[in-house]
Formats: C-alpha cells, structure tokens, sequence
C-alpha cells in the first residue's frame, strides 16, 4: 500500500494493514492515531518508538503469531507468509538446524516462549550463536532483548508493506 493511501485509510483498514507487523493493540493504535505522515521515513520512525516499554503481556501476545525459528509456518495468513519470508536463511542448514531445534526447546523450557530473533538477513550460524548467548540471560534481560527483536521486524515488514 503506497503511503498516501494508508494515511487515507480507515482506521479499520489501517489497523488491518499494521497488525501482521505487530500485533500489539496499543502500538497500532498510537500509529493509526498519528497519520497522516509525510515521509516513509517519518512512519518508520514513529512506529519504531511508539508503545514503548511493552508489556510482557503484550509481548506474549505478538508472540503468539510467530512460529518457533526453523518451522516452516503453516496455513495462508499474512503472517506465516512473512514468517516463510523471514525465515528462508535457514533452509538447508542441516545440522545448525538442528543445533537450533534443541536451543529453542530448551529456550521455551528456560523463558516459557518460543525464541524470537529478527531472521531476515541473518545466517543459521549467526541465529544459533544469538540463541546460545540469550540462553544466559535472565527473565529480566530477556524482556527488552524480546521487544527490541519485536520491534526490528516490525519495522521491515511494515517497510515491506507501506511504500513512499
């Protein structure tokens, strides 16, 4: 959708637009509250810091729509498409493939939530040495780690949604 028409939109519409972004009520609504935008530049940069400090309930929530790294998502959604798109670095990554298996359930054991980290452009080595690592954080340390993961994909799937 070019940007003219997003900032045209309804509130319906846009709120549709914007929720396989990320679907946290309260950042879609702070952004369709703030249209119109005169730049991609000036939507991305509000989006990125709109509804800050999320909630670990929110973060539950958007969760809910990612499918753990390295499954294939399933069904014909927005968001499974994105998530195949995301994700396609990690077809063929044989064995880091599996070390990464084993790290997200031991990940969900640890935090009691599949393992996000923003796939697109980043290798399955560079994925499983970020699982290994966050693997040693807190609950604590983790949360922030989640949101800002959250936030970096939804700024490129919003980039990949709305255009100048």
């Amino acid at each position: 959708m070019r940007l003219d028409d997003f900032n045209a939109a309804s509130a319906t519409d846009a709120v549709k637009l914007l929720r396989p972004c990320l679907d946290i009520p309260r950042w879609i609504d702070e952004i369709v509250r703030a249209r119109p935008f005169g730049s991609l530049s000036a939507l991305t940069s509000f989006a990125a810091a709109a509804a800050p400090d999320l909630s670990e309930d929110e973060l539950d929530g958007a969760l809910a729509h990612h499918p753990r790294i390295g499954e294939r998502p399933a069904g014909e959604s927005t968001e499974a498409g994105l998530s195949r798109q995301e994700q396609s670095g990690l077809d063929g990554a044989g064995d880091t493939a599996d070390r990464i298996a084993a790290g997200n359930r031991a990940y969900e054991e640890k935090f009691g939530r599949v393992f996000l980290i923003r796939a697109a452009g980043r290798s399955a080595e560079d994925i499983l040495a970020n699982l290994q690592e966050r693997l040693g954080h807190t609950r604590e340390e983790e949360l922030p780690v989640v949101a800002g993961q959250l936030r970096e994909i939804a700024l490129l799937r919003l980039k990949g949604t709305v255009t100048p």
